[in-house]
């Protein structure tokens, strides 16, 4: 095509400089050189951009020629003309680009939007030469074939997510209650086994008994001794405590037999008596609390604490009593509501019974967009649920109506949440805002707004760029992104597995750039045999050219 280019040009040197014989100037149009970038043409976000350019040598052309140079879009059924180029010898007397008769290189950039049609076209030059008052026609130039179109394959929904819910079906809850005892006694009083927090986990672990979803897994007995008196002597304090303990456990934990018990000493404590001073209303808390964190040994704290006598009255009257204790800690397993349980709560219309987390697992089990959209309206009103507001803003999204979903996302509270600037971004990429979306996709940093980046970069033509933010998401989109950097086998084994038009597609594309014919026609049988009008787009697809499709 070059060479026939070359010859072409000829015509128009003839008709440049008279005086020159038809041998000469074909021997002239021998040093014309033509280059177009990209010699195939390729489209990035919905354009198509060239530079053509044309290199001459001294003498080439004429002083008083005018040329007129029409560069037009050819495809099958179509043609679209663009910007024409005036150029003008060095005596010619009109406001056109000079070209120089000492020879040198002319470049014109050339760009046209895309159409679905042009998948197999032709970029071609029609000129026409004026010279001293003769209008002579120049033969038509092809310059470069076209056009690529990766990104048409591309998902361009953009990725984002729904909150996830935090439901389990099995939940560990405990109960507890405690007894307390005199200063230097292990004795268990009566009184103490028929208190009030005793008798609420007496309640909580018949109320497991009664119920099949509720399964008491054991009990730990864990005794203390204020930090008063000693170490030595609390340490044995502590431990005959919790001799008592067990056997009280004997009269008041009926129930939960079945349950494992574990018996623990802690000796003096300290971790207790931090926390009873910090909740306090003690005017020196402050004081005390700073003296425990400054010494470790726990005579030294004893002592350090004694030499603030009028506190450490206080401290004895108030804060020791809660410490000399046994505590009774029970574990329960509750079962939740399976999914199962859950279907079956939605179909007999008991939404009510259900929390938010139960809410919004439901609505995960879902593919109808319309019941999501009444479950997460129901967490949302009811319960003030963020995640259930933000996820019905993104069933609207998939909805594509992005107005509504912009409704919603304004009222949530954190505005500086990545998933929330992501799904902004997509929006604003779908409405052709790849500025301002490329903006939220940056600040966000999710793994889906690094795709989304991805995608931009796709439609702008940076393959390179593109592959690192698509590098391990093993998406469609990343086998673009290694199409069209050059790993076609790095494409085909993302795409393997994947049984879309699409899919088989790509690797039909893939097989045809590393001149694999049994891959073309493996992948675009695979792909006609879920739609065979896609023989046809193949056919008119310049990636499949030289091919028998």
């Amino acid at each position: 095509m070059r060479k026939i280019a070359l010859l072409a040009l000829a015509a128009l040197s003839l008709a440049a400089c008279s005086k020159k014989t038809a041998d000469q100037l074909a021997e002239a149009a021998k040093n014309v050189s033509i280059n177009c970038t990209p010699e195939v043409l390729a489209v990035s976000g919905g354009t198509v951009n060239a530079e053509i350019s044309v290199t001459y040598p001294a003498g080439y052309f004429s002083k008083d020629a005018r040329v007129i140079v029409s560069p037009y879009v050819v495809w099958d059924g179509g043609e679209m003309a663009l910007q024409p180029f005036l150029y003008q010898g060095e005596s010619v007397k009109e406001n056109n680009k000079v070209v120089p008769s000492a020879g040198g290189t002319v470049r014109e950039k050339v760009s046209f939007p895309y159409r679905d049609e042009m998948s197999r076209c032709r970029l071609e030059l029609r000129s026409t030469a004026f010279i001293g008052g003769a209008e002579v026609p120049v033969p038509i130039i092809k310059v470069a074939d076209g056009c690529i179109n990766l990104a048409r394959w591309a998902d361009s929904k953009g990725s984002y997510i729904y909150k996830a819910d935090n439901y389990k079906e099995t939940v560990v809850t405990t109960a507890e209650g405690q007894i307390l005892y005199d200063v230097n006694s292990s004795s268990v009083k009566s009184s103490q086994l028929s208190g009030s927090s005793i008798k609420d986990l007496q309640s909580a672990i018949a109320e497991a008994g009664n119920s099949e979803r509720i399964k008491v897994k054991g009990t730990r007995i864990v005794s203390y001794a204020s930090p008063e008196g000693g170490e030595e002597l609390n340490d044995k304090l502590s431990e005959e405590r919790s001799a008592a303990a067990q056997q009280a456990w004997k009269k008041i934990g009926k129930g939960a037999e079945a349950g494992s018990t574990e018996v623990q000493s802690i000796g003096q404590d300290w971790e207790g008596f931090q926390e009873a001073i910090r909740n306090s209303n003690l005017e020196d808390k402050d004081l005390i609390l700073r003296v425990l964190s400054m010494y470790s040994d726990p005579a030294v704290r004893e002592s350090e604490i004694k030499n603030l006598s009028q506190v450490y009255t206080e401290i004895k009257d108030r804060v020791f009593p809660e410490l000399r204790r046994s505590r009774f800690i029970t574990e329960m397993e509750y079962q939740n509501y399976s999914e199962a349980d859950l279907q079956r709560l939605l179909d007999r219309k008991r939404l009510y019974l259900l929390d938010e987390e139960a809410l919004l697992r439901l609505a995960s089990l879902t593919d109808s967009l319309e019941l999501k959209q009444t479950l997460y309206r129901a967490a949302s009103e009811r319960m003030g649920s963020e995640r259930g507001q933000y996820n019905l803003a993104v069933t609207l999204m998939d909805k594509e109506s992005f107005s509504a979903a912009e409704v919603y996302f304004d009222r949530l509270k954190n505005q500086e949440d990545p998933d929330l600037l992501n799904a902004r971004g997509v929006i604003a990429m779908h409405a052709g805002n790849l500025e301002k979306a490329k903006g939220l996709f940056e600040k966000s940093g999710t793994p889906e707004a690094k795709a989304n980046l991805g995608l931009l970069d796709l439609f702008s033509g940076d393959a390179d760029s593109a592959a690192k933010q698509l590098e391990g998401s093993g998406s469609r989109n990343e086998a673009i992104s290694k199409i069209a950097s050059g790993d076609y086998a790095g494409a085909i084994k993302i795409l393997d597995g994947e049984e879309s038009v699409p899919s088989y597609y790509l690797r039909a594309i893939a097989s045809a750039r590393r001149g694999d014919k049994a891959g073309v026609s493996k992948y675009l049988k695979a792909a006609s045999a879920k739609d065979p009008s896609i023989l046809e787009t193949a056919r008119k697809d310049i990636e499949f050219a030289g091919f028998e499709i």
